[in-house]
């Protein structure tokens, strides 16, 4: 059973509710001041307070919420799924960062006569824009993926018995040391969910040592996603301005990582002339920057639609949504987030794809990921420029390992298959026990 709605807040969440209430004075400037540095959909904004101008679908409606891309990305073949398996549902997708939005709309499933499946933003976590969203869009479950934990909408929803499930779910660490700090905060927010799917054990021990209840594993939803798709044209054109060249593939990477893989080019450049490395970053607007990085190196980005010529060592592609054309043009990926403490991006998109995985020490986004492709292809521990361009430089000597190690790449991702219909099970529980209260 969840805690009783009137139960004593503890001394953290009723602060959290005395500030989140101030700020609902001063949350239209504080969107208008976010949308004038690209960080809101203006046109969009009402959706922040709570206010939409689209009405409720008929019948069973499911939320499922995601912070930014990553989550709302492992979201969707849980969603294609869901309406697969579950005719008449609909479901509402929220998340906060108008690049997420943008990603959405262009890939949820398509609409039809009985279900539908549309983005919304999730509202700011006042009382108040909690409340009209809820009011509206009445869920009949929520499914949180990961970790995007809001005090406000999370408590509100389970005052209102709406079935709650954390999805996907991950702690690092770290995050966890900080919630124990404040038992009686995290306990109670925990217990808010009726279910919690961690990716692997150790995650789930986290959470149900922070007073979680109905504490499974289930893996990660990620592991189900298919393979990230490319424009077959665009691939072509540039299979064709690369040639026979070598290629190495810096993806997703952060500040403080260029830094380390420019050098791993130069040395690289002693036994290959003709290399091409490609830096696909994780923040588009660091393209600038990256350039300044290159220095002399001839380097060339995407977004001013530079081709790839026989002079170019670096291209830059900063553009949105091209992650898998750029993993189809090399045989093997160092991804980034995991040369600074960024707890390292998704490699199941490589491996999937067949590319022999690279990565940094800092693997707690998605360390039963790394584990497991990692382990398969029996290398892949970088920590410095040395060890990029040795990797890099035993496995463009060979041709035969390199498709080997990326054919085992894809073997380690398999092994983590499966999320998708646990969840989905928990899920249809929770329905149905909610139906029959």
């Amino acid at each position: 059973m969840k805690p009783p709605a009137k139960q004593k807040l503890p001394l953290g969440l009723l602060a959290w509710r005395v500030l989140s209430l101030a700020a609902q004075l001063f949350a239209p400037l504080l969107l208008s001041q976010r949308a004038a540095r690209g960080k809101e959909d203006r046109a969009r904004m009402k959706e922040r307070l709570g206010v939409t101008a689209q009405p409720r679908p008929d019948g069973r409606l499911v939320w499922v919420h995601g912070a930014s891309v990553g989550e709302s990305l492992a979201a969707l073949p849980l969603i294609e799924q869901l309406q697969a398996q579950m005719p008449g549902t609909s479901v509402l997708v929220t998340s906060g960062t108008v690049t997420s939005a943008r990603m959405m709309q262009a890939r949820l499933p398509p609409s039809n006569g009985s279900h539908a499946a549309f983005h919304q933003f999730v509202p700011l976590d006042t009382p108040r824009a909690v409340a009209r969203f809820l009011d509206h869009w009445k869920p009949d479950a929520g499914l949180f993926v990961e970790s995007d934990l809001w005090p406000n909408l999370i408590l509100a929803a389970a005052t209102r018995n709406i079935p709650l499930a954390l999805v996907n779910a991950r702690i690092s660490a770290r995050s966890a040391a900080g919630w124990k700090r404040a038992p009686g905060t995290a306990k109670r927010l925990l217990a808010a969910f009726d279910a919690v799917l961690a990716q692997d054990e150790e995650i789930a021990a986290r959470f149900r040592a922070l007073g979680a209840r109905n504490v499974t594993v289930a893996g990660s939803l990620k592991a189900d996603a298919p393979p990230l798709g490319c424009d077959a044209t665009a691939l072509t054109a540039l299979q064709a301005q690369i040639g026979a060249r070598p290629v190495l593939l810096a993806a997703q990477t952060h500040s403080g990582e260029d830094e380390t893989v420019l050098p791993a080019h130069d040395m690289l450049r002693a036994r290959f002339p003709d290399l091409l490395t490609i830096i696909v970053p994780r923040h588009l607007e660091r393209a600038g920057d990256i350039e300044m990085l290159c220095g002399a190196r001839a380097a060339r980005r995407r977004s001013l639609g530079h081709a790839i010529s026989e002079q170019t060592q670096v291209y830059i592609a900063d553009t949105l949504g091209e992650l898998g054309l750029f993993y189809r043009l090399a045989p093997f990926a160092f991804v980034g987030g995991t040369l600074v403490p960024m707890g390292g991006h998704n490699p199941l998109e490589p491996a999937v794809l067949k590319r022999a995985v690279l990565a940094g020490p800092h693997r707690a986004s998605a360390v039963t990921a790394y584990q497991a492709i990692l382990g398969a292809q029996g290398f892949g521990s970088v920590t410095s420029s040395g060890d990029i361009a040795r990797e890099a430089a035993r496995l463009f000597g060979d041709r035969d390992g390199t498709s080997a190690a990326g054919a085992a790449a894809a073997r380690g991702a398999a092994t983590l298959a499966g999320a998708v219909a646990r969840t989905l099970a928990v899920l249809q529980t929770l329905l149905r026990d909610h139906a029959r209260a």
